[in-house]
């Protein structure tokens, strides 16, 4: 088979996502604290966009000025016309070359290397539960042997400060005698926090006892012999099996229950990150609205300086014209791409609304099946940007916080047509729940 270079050409139909697209689309699946996050990141990379506390320029208005008139004219406060470079008493040229050289103008900043230090160069760092054990070992007095077997148990200590290995296997990894592994264990048993290197609950609580004066009590016997009653409130048995009487027993288990459980979370680097919702429910004379939170979202507008000075002729370089018309096209692109996503987001949210008014009236046994599709149509988009609107995305209303998929379930067909799959296992809680609740009184 002879090869040969030719030329065709051909008439195709191809979906190409732009960089513009992709960055809408983007935009639209992030939850709040990542839209945040990339929202102070274009701040810093993008020196047309500028934060204020009015209404941001929309992006039709800027997109009326991206194409600058050439004659514009800067005008000062006795409203005469004076060019740019007057009324800075130096050239836009001069101005690049002193200001621009250490990146400020271009949206980030290098601190200078020099001897001059700010709290900025220092992260804060908390220490974990082994370094805080680690440090606790370095001052006990241990023989090399038993501080090696130490450090094994130390190491295999969860997040929550339980002890995963047995004795067995301490001594092997430590290359040690079991009795030698044993010591270690109850070395680190002695550290803090109280309950540390405990291998279940109950030996956990139990070693929370001694520094409380509360060893070989009732809270201990309960804690040892009788978690099984004390889980199911059993009180009056256990008033029995003890010889004591009901208001002695919830003594005891009032003060188990000032236990820590997980003495080693405390100490956990793992920082709690809260659910920002999107979208609020409220009520405003008698009517739910829907209100989108827009709290702590900065509120982008375009630069007026920038634009100003790309409408000035000749003022510019080449290459530092294309640089601020590129970022100005980038800043407007932002801006209707926020505001697609806001739009979009209030659409769908009054769609959720309006399909699961029930839900928001009287609870979750009102809840409607409901669909992906069932949104497209009604709002006349396609399912991957309902998908992408209500991903990671969640909901506060009277009735809790939700995620938006919440409110999307299957449904089970009864007598009476279908019911939400979501409101089936809501009733089926509420009969667990009282059927428990009849049992403990009956067995009280």
């Amino acid at each position: 088979m002879a090869y040969e270079l030719k030329l065709e050409l051909r008439m195709l139909q191809k979906l190409i996502l732009t960089p513009q697209l992709q960055q809408a689309i983007k935009l639209l699946q992030l939850p709040q604290l990542e839209l945040l996050q990339t929202l102070n990141n274009e701040l810093v990379e993008n020196p047309l966009l500028e934060e204020t506390a009015e209404e941001s320029l929309s992006a039709e208005e800027a997109s009326e000025d991206e194409a600058p008139a050439a004659e514009d004219k800067f005008e000062d406060p006795d409203h005469s016309e004076l060019p740019l470079e007057k009324l800075m008493g130096y050239t836009v040229g001069d101005y690049f070359d002193t200001r621009s050289y250490d990146g400020r103008d271009l949206g980030y900043f290098t601190p200078d290397t020099g001897t001059t230090q700010t709290l900025e160069h220092y992260v804060s760092d908390s220490t974990d539960l082994y370094e805080h054990l680690t440090w606790q070992l370095r001052f006990s007095e241990t023989t090399p042997e038993l501080r090696n077997a130490a450090e094994v148990v130390i190491g295999n200590i969860d997040e929550n400060g339980y002890l995963r290995s047995t004795v067995q296997e301490v001594a092997e990894y430590s290359e040690c005698t079991e009795e030698c592994a044993m010591k270690a264990i109850s070395l680190v048993q002695t550290f803090d926090p109280i309950g540390v290197g405990a291998r279940d609950l109950s030996e956990c609580l139990v070693l929370q006892l001694g520094p409380l004066e509360l060893c070989d009590t009732l809270v201990e016997d309960l804690i040892v012999t009788h978690m099984d009653d004390l889980k199911r409130r059993k009180y009056s048995k256990l008033a029995q099996r003890f010889a004591c009487t009901q208001d002695e027993i919830k003594k005891a288990v009032k003060v188990i229950s000032m236990l820590e459980p997980k003495p080693g979370r405390g100490m956990s680097r793992n920082q709690t990150v809260y659910i920002r919702p999107d979208v609020y429910i409220v009520r405003n004379d008698g009517e739910l609205q829907v209100v989108l939170n827009d709290e702590n979202v900065p509120h982008l507008r375009i630069n007026s300086y920038y634009r100003k000075l790309l409408s000035i002729k000749s003022t510019l370089e080449k290459d530092e014209k294309a640089f601020l018309e590129e970022k100005l096209r980038s800043a407007v692109w932002l801006l209707k791409s926020l505001d697609h996503r806001n739009k979009t987001i209030y659409r769908v949210s009054e769609c959720i609304l309006e399909f699961q008014r029930g839900f928001f009236e009287h609870g979750a046994s009102k809840l409607r099946p409901l669909n992906l599709k069932d949104v497209a149509n009604e709002l006349q988009m396609h399912e991957s940007t309902i998908s992408r609107a209500t991903s990671n995305k969640y909901l506060s209303c009277s009735h809790g916080l939700f995620g938006f998929r919440f409110f999307f379930s299957s449904g089970v067909n009864t007598e009476n047509g279908k019911v939400s799959s979501t409101a089936v296992k809501d009733m089926m809680k509420k009969l667990i729940r009282e059927g428990g609740e009849v049992a403990d009184s009956l067995a009280d």
